[in-house]
């Protein structure tokens, strides 16, 4: 399935002009050696440095519909600042039985956790989603986190993406004005509180989508009310960071329908947030 059409139909309906992360470009020196570290490539995008490895090693279902790994399962880790004096974030997308080692690893990295919870309801089989948070250099960084991924059997091959199964579409915008800081320290927005949405097109006919929309305490109901008025569901409400200011949620949602309908009900979210 071509999902170009699609993704400028998503592009389009969504709003294209307030998109963030999409131009993207690749890595030089010295964040290609965090790359190899990593054993996973990484683009520039956003204002940050970010590495993925979507987890192609699960089968995740939701009712009868097979999950793209891009749609709900790509973990990864983001860097910002330079090398010499980087902030990490990202999130751990884990199985019921990494989350003991890889939480026990974290703590011996001194890498902080800022959220353990569900971004998925009804999922099978169930995932934990870990945010972590350091500051320090990029090397470093990498090698600290990388020990941590050694807990886990995501697969991280260098050079190589990953194929994601059926057509996806991703966007992301940015809903919070002005800053946000984190312990005195500006956080990029793309990488810190973007709002991602993705798109799976299961056949002509359905598509299924999720995401979160990152907003201010004021944009907590009028988001939630679009959501349930066009019949998308809020999964999950909960923080990602800790100590930030002014204070951000984060709304999940899974959305399942005719593509027209499920786009409109994410444009009315995405008003709603704005």
């Amino acid at each position: 399935m071509n999902v170009r059409p699609i993704l400028v139909t998503v592009l389009i309906i969504l709003g294209a002009a307030n998109a963030v992360a999409s131009a993207q470009t690749p890595l030089g020196a010295p964040w290609d050696s965090v790359g190899r570290v990593l054993q996973t490539s990484g683009v520039a995008t956003g204002g940050y440095y970010r590495y993925t490895w979507p987890r192609r090693d699960l089968t995740l279902r939701i009712g009868d519909v097979t999950v793209s790994p891009a749609l709900a399962l790509g973990a990864w880790a983001g860097f910002s600042g330079d090398a010499a004096d980087a902030t990490m974030m990202g999130d751990l997308v884990l199985t019921s039985g990494e989350v003991k080692p890889v939480l026990a690893e974290l703590a011996r990295q001194q890498i902080e956790v800022t959220a353990i919870h569900n971004h998925l309801a009804g999922e099978d089989p169930k995932i934990t989603y870990v945010h972590f948070h350091a500051d320090g250099t990029a090397l470093e960084l990498a090698g600290r986190l990388d020990r941590v991924l050694a807990r886990t059997s995501a697969p991280r091959t260098l050079g190589l993406r990953g194929r994601a199964q059926g057509a996806i579409a991703q966007v992301s915008v940015v809903l919070v004005p002005g800053t946000v800081t984190m312990r005195g320290r500006t956080v990029t927005p793309a990488l810190g509180y973007g709002t991602p949405i993705n798109v799976q097109v299961v056949s002509p006919e359905r598509a299924i989508a999720t995401g979160d929309f990152t907003v201010l305490a004021a944009k907590v109901a009028p988001v939630f009310d679009a959501l349930t008025a066009h019949g998308i569901t809020a999964t999950a409400l909960h923080s990602h960071l800790v100590g930030e200011e002014p204070r951000l949620y984060y709304m999940h949602f899974w959305a399942d329908g005719p593509l027209p309908d499920v786009l409109r009900g994410l444009r009315a979210a995405l008003d709603a947030a704005r």
